[in-house]
Parts: C-alpha cells; structure tokens; sequence
C-alpha cells in the first residue's frame, strides 16, 4: 500500500502559509493523508485532521474544513437566496465540492440549480471523502458542468435569479472571476436578482481578495451596497459572522 505525501506536510502537521496572508500562518495537526493529485488546474489534497474532520485544500490553501464548512456555506447561500422575494433557478460559479448547493436547495421555491466548476477533480473528491457536503450534487434538480466560469457565462443564453460565486482565492484558475469583465457578465445574466425589501439587487463576493476594496467593484454592478469581507483561513470564519450578526461588518 502506497504511502502518501504531501510537501504541505510536515512531521505530521499541514501548514497553509501564503504571501496572500502576510505575517501568519495555519498550521492543523494531520491524522491520514486521503488524496494527493495534480489536476489539471491546480494541487489537490485531502486530508483527515485530529480537529476539524477532512479537509480539502486546493493550491496549498485549505477550502473547506468538515467541522466548520456550514458557517461558509449557510452565509455565501441564504444571504442571497433570502433577499430574492422568489429564487427559483440559481447558478453556482465554483462551489464544486457542493456545500452552497446543498444548502441553495434548503430553499423550498428553487426548481433548478447549475453548478459550474472548472475542475472535475474537485467534485470528484468531495463525492469520495466530502459526502456530507456533496451528497445533493445527484438531486434531480442539479445540473453539473464541468468547465470554466467565465466561459459559461459568456456562452449563456439562459438568465438566473441569483448567481452565487464560490471559488477559491483570485489566483490561479479563479484569478477571472475577480475582475471586471466577468462582473458585466453576472450582470447580463441576472434578470431579477432584486430584493424585497429595497429594491437593490445582491452581490456577494467570497473570499475578497486583499488587494481589493469595496470601491473596486462599484459600477460594475447595478448594486447598491457591496460588501467585502477579508479572512486568512477557514477555521476562523466562526468568529467573523458572530461580527456580521451584531452588525459589525
């Protein structure tokens, strides 16, 4: 039986230290290497930690960790689907381990859900080792497209009432959907992401890349309020959103 490794890991522990999060670093205590692969995008790599379950990293970064994942998933997906007065079809740019989907269907008016990832890597792993996050991407309302975002959307005929961007930080394969063009592409393919409650319609952006403010993406969508939030690792995502619910965001 073929011992895995992985050059994140050492003497037993994974460490996440990147020029993105200057002056830290994430460091878990691994108990089983689970996967190891080069995709045709980027470094994959799963584990089992001593504390926050299997964990999936991409590129060196960890995504999404089993213990923690709903708090990601639960915001980045009803925030917006709860400021729609009736989602029906939902489009999921990224998101390929499927916890956003998962949670988009907890939303008894939605019919039709895409998920569009550029690496079918992703989803094949969560499948295998992410199954409590990726068990509703065989619901018959699901569509899953393996391919690039940016691409889709540029081919789409279709229009959605949310669109929700869940990729992974803004370089690498994700680095275009951080950027303007593809801004004015969720804006022609949304054709009623309005609110109820004051008629602006929903953008939200996660993770937002450090280098960038909340100015950067004003005007490029019909937005009223955009609202960015930086974090340096997954596992503190808890702490951020006891903020955002006491309005400190």
């Amino acid at each position: 039986m073929t011992v895995l490794s992985h050059p994140s890991i050492r003497d037993g522990w994974f460490r996440e230290i990147s020029s993105q999060w200057p002056g830290q670093a994430m460091s878990l205590k691994v108990r089983k290497i689970l996967h190891v692969e080069k995709s045709l995008y980027q470094d994959v790599l799963v584990f089992e930690s001593e504390t926050y379950g299997n964990i999936l990293v991409l590129d060196g970064v960890i995504q999404c960790t089993e213990r923690d994942e709903f708090s990601y998933q639960e915001m980045i997906a009803h925030l917006p689907l709860a400021s729609h007065p009736n989602p029906k079809k939902v489009l999921v740019i990224g998101g390929g381990d499927g916890g956003v989907v998962r949670e988009v269907l907890k939303h008894d008016t939605v019919e039709q859900v895409v998920l569009c990832d550029i690496d079918e890597a992703v989803v094949r792993v969560s499948k295998q080792f992410l199954p409590h996050m990726s068990s509703l991407l065989n619901d018959p309302r699901v569509t899953v497209f393996i391919g690039d975002g940016f691409k889709f959307l540029a081919d789409n005929t279709s229009t959605y009432d949310v669109i929700i961007t869940d990729s992974s930080d803004p370089v690498g394969p994700a680095e275009s959907l951080f950027q303007k063009p593809y801004f004015d592409l969720l804006n022609g393919a949304s054709h009623s992401w309005w609110t109820h409650l004051n008629s602006s319609r929903v953008f939200v952006v996660a993770p937002a890349p450090h280098q960038r403010t909340e100015e950067d993406y004003e005007g490029h969508l019909p937005c009223r309020r955009i609202r960015l939030h930086h974090y340096s690792h997954l596992p503190e995502w808890t702490n951020w959103f006891r903020r955002l619910l006491q309005g400190g965001w």
